[in-house]
């Protein structure tokens, strides 16, 4: 008979005690195993967790002593996050556990899903909450992970008929998840290739991406959007791909501005420092996004394109042209695979075209020579004479692809 699958059950037994026994031994009744993580802070009855809050505190660097004795509440809930993801990230490593299922309110979501989070995509990570639906929360709780929210409407609070109908139903939603998809998820034998994708540059991607896998290669696409940025970013450190095709790499400038396309502080930064090759092209570079309720005065006197009624591109000035340039080359600078840099001159996206009151060619040489003059001689710019949307630009993404994955 196959051994059966282990279940990481993350959980505060100080608040969650009975809650979390029925989901233990509900695990047990349809054959999946159950290894308990107790969080508690301040627990005063001993823990009957196989992982204690004393083993959590100690891998955080503390004791669970220190942490009872505590006043300071921050202080202490770090110490223990960081103890459960170094004790749940050995356990994954160790080949010990196949998903990891978490039970809270708001405080115990938070703490679990930090966890979650340092586990690397495809093994199953659920998190069953009463604040799943709470304005702004369910964000910081998936943050770029794939965890699967179970938002339970009730308050978890008693072992009632309709708490344990979600827990019931969470349950054999994991059991499945171990069950029937292959974990861990292994592309390493695969020519993967990530690529950023946006709305204005999306003929060019589909292109390229139908091209490739035609020669056998498997390409992901992450919208750029700003989480899509950093999935990726975060994806491509974890070693899931073998090269990277970044046609909208714009979530550089709007983080460098802190515009709402955001793609973090590591944007354009982990292909490089993983030592896999890329092609960088310049969808929306040329473009920025802040918040209606963030603009500047001038801003309202800005060229711009209106995408939709929520969404407005406007057009960056040569001053912030440049910045951006110049962020592109400190990052690409410290790459140690090649990168080809591919700029289509007669405009960056189906938004950026003729015709289009942003669309300026000869602002947009301002960034490419501020770059030319700031990237290491080993890097190539290749300028292609057609719109991003033009099938020439894509053919040329393709062979370049081809020539360097």
């Amino acid at each position: 008979m196959m051994q059966p699958k282990t279940v990481l059950i993350i959980s505060t037994l100080d608040t969650k005690r009975e809650e979390t026994r029925y989901l233990k031994y509900k695990f047990k009744d349809i054959d999946v195993l159950p290894l308990l993580m107790d969080l508690s802070m301040r627990g005063k009855e001993k823990s009957r967790a196989e992982l204690t809050p004393s083993q959590v505190a100690s891998a955080g660097g503390s004791t669970i002593e220190e942490i009872n004795n505590s006043k300071e509440r921050s202080t202490i809930t770090n110490i223990i996050i960081d103890g459960a993801t170094k004790i749940a990230k050995d356990l994954y490593a160790a080949g010990k556990i196949d998903g990891i299922m978490a039970i809270g309110g708001s405080t115990g979501s938070l703490m679990a899903t930090d966890v979650m989070r340092a586990l690397p995509f495809g093994i199953p990570k659920l998190m069953i909450s009463s604040t799943a639906a709470l304005p702004g929360l369910s964000t910081k709780y998936i943050g770029t992970s794939d965890i699967l929210l179970f938002h339970s409407v009730i308050e978890i609070a008693g072992v009632t008929d309709m708490l344990t109908n979600v827990m019931d139903r969470a349950c054999y939603a994991m059991k499945g998840m171990i069950k029937y998809v292959d974990n861990p998820l292994n592309t390493r034998h695969k020519k993967t290739i990530a690529m950023t994708m946006l709305g204005p540059c999306e003929q060019c991607a589909s292109s390229v991406r139908t091209a490739l896998e035609k020669e056998g290669y498997q390409v992901t696409g992450f919208s750029a959007a700003g989480v899509g940025d950093r999935a990726m970013e975060d994806m491509i450190a974890q070693g899931f791909f073998q090269g990277v095709i970044d046609l909208a790499p714009g979530g550089v400038g709007e983080h460098y501005f802190g515009f709402m396309r955001d793609g973090g502080p590591d944007r354009l930064e982990s292909a490089g420092k993983k030592g896999i090759p890329q092609i960088i092209s310049t969808c929306s570079v040329n473009h920025m996004t802040p918040s209606r309720s963030k603009y500047k005065k001038e801003f309202y006197k800005r060229r711009k394109y209106d995408l939709d009624k929520f969404r407005t591109w406007l057009r960056l000035s040569p001053d912030e042209l440049k910045d951006v340039a110049l962020e592109f080359a400190r990052k690409l600078n410290e790459a140690k695979a090649p990168v080809k840099i591919m700029v289509p001159l007669r405009g960056w996206s189906s938004v950026d075209c003729e015709g289009s009151a942003t669309y300026d060619p000869k602002e947009d040489r301002i960034f490419i020579d501020t770059l030319k003059n700031s990237l290491d001689a080993r890097i190539e710019i290749i300028e292609v004479d057609a719109n991003m949307e033009d099938s020439r630009f894509s053919l040329q993404v393709t062979k370049s692809a081809m020539e360097l994955f």
